[in-house]
């Protein structure tokens, strides 16, 4: 960024303002570091305070419309209460921390369409606050939304957009006013069954939720609509859960069952639905099961450079491993194959009843002509 005159107060003889970062390329819950500079004009003058804001662009719903706006969502005062004399440099060293929840702006390189988010400089002279220009940021995932979003690519779906909502993800603590839905086409393997996923992170220093909302086509013995379901895990849990199979778990279980409760993200609709249901009570099971394995490969680790290692130690660990893997296989199958098993057993009861009415009724009309 380059200097910026500073003209709400002092016209053209005003001091000018430059913020540089030095790292314009973060992750969530990182310090952003830089300077702000500021150079004297033509007068001495009383800076009362600068602030650093983060802003973003926001989409939000107003009864039948919607729109966007720039919205500040984190802010912090660096300096205040000092002179610029004038023609005099001044400047200010920062270490602004960013919070868990800010949304990731790039994907494998790349921007992310939709996104807009920056650093934006305050100056507060002689009660005038005057803002400076934005300047972009890139923020990367985290290494347990990296994971996923891998296991997103390795499925096949292709990224759409992304952008943020006003509001708040029901059941989900959050503390941003607002959250990211990143969206996704189906890849061809769900048959057109679900045309679109969006995936929500809300982060936490060691807790990751996991939201996903299946737009789902409606078909002969089930309603189209939106599905949810979530996943609540640590970071190191989710860098070594198989997302792969746990997606495509949760989204086959969606397609299968017939009556899912729908509902949206911020208490838009309903409750989640048995999708979500099934989700989250297999994805709790897989949280634990996967975090006992995480704990012994930490462990492992650990002592892999310490001597008198014992071998026995190590083969528990591996059958404590697989056992617990064993188990979690187990028990998620179990609960998707009863909800399949029961969803079949109610579409065909549904269906067997609706035609044994319609030929009773076309047989008592016939009857009846005869008589």
């Amino acid at each position: 960024m380059v200097f910026k005159q500073l003209l709400g107060a002092f016209g053209a003889g005003g001091p000018s303002v430059e913020t540089v970062v030095a790292s314009p390329v973060l992750r969530p819950g990182e310090y952003l570091p830089g300077h702000v500079r500021l150079q004297g004009g033509d007068h001495e003058v009383h800076v009362h305070r600068l602030t650093l804001g983060l802003v973003a662009r926001v989409e939000s719903e107003h009864g039948d419309h919607e729109g966007d706006h720039v919205q500040e969502f984190h802010r912090a005062e660096i300096a205040g209460g000092f002179v610029l004399g004038a023609g005099l440099p001044y400047e200010i060293p920062f270490q602004l921390p960013l919070p868990y929840e800010m949304p990731p702006t790039e994907m494998y390189g790349r921007p992310l369409h939709g996104m807009v988010m920056g650093l934006r400089t305050e100056v507060e002279i002689a009660g005038h606050v005057d803002r400076g220009d934005l300047d972009p940021l890139t923020i990367v995932p985290l290494p347990s939304q990296q994971r996923i979003l891998d296991a997103f690519a390795e499925l096949g779906f292709a990224f759409k957009s992304a952008d943020l909502e006003a509001g708040h993800v029901a059941g989900v603590h959050q503390e941003l006013p607002f959250y990211q839905e990143i969206e996704f086409f189906a890849p061809p393997q769900y048959g057109g069954r679900i045309e679109e996923v969006e995936l929500t992170f809300v982060a936490g220093p060691g807790t990751l939720a996991v939201v996903l909302e299946a737009d789902r086509r409606s078909g002969l013995f089930s309603e189209g609509g939106d599905v949810l379901g979530r996943f609540d895990v640590s970071h190191d849990q989710a860098l070594y859960m198989a997302w792969e199979h746990e997606i495509n778990m949760w989204l086959q279980a969606v397609t299968a069952h017939p009556h899912e409760g729908h509902g949206g993200h911020g208490g838009h609709g309903g409750g989640p639905g048995w999708g979500a249901v099934a989700a989250g009570a297999a994805g709790g099971v897989a949280a634990g099961f996967v975090g006992g394995a995480v704990v012994n490969e930490l462990l492992d680790d650990d002592e892999d450079g310490e001597d008198g290692e014992d071998d026995d130690g190590d083969a528990s660990e591996e059958i404590f491993e697989d056992a617990a893997a064993a188990a979690h296989q187990a028990a998620y199958q179990e609960a998707v194959e009863e909800a399949v098993e029961e969803a079949v057993e109610d579409a065909y009861e549904e269906a067997y009843e609706e035609a044994y009415e319609e030929a009773y009724e076309e047989a008592s009309e016939v009857f009846g002509d005869e008589d």
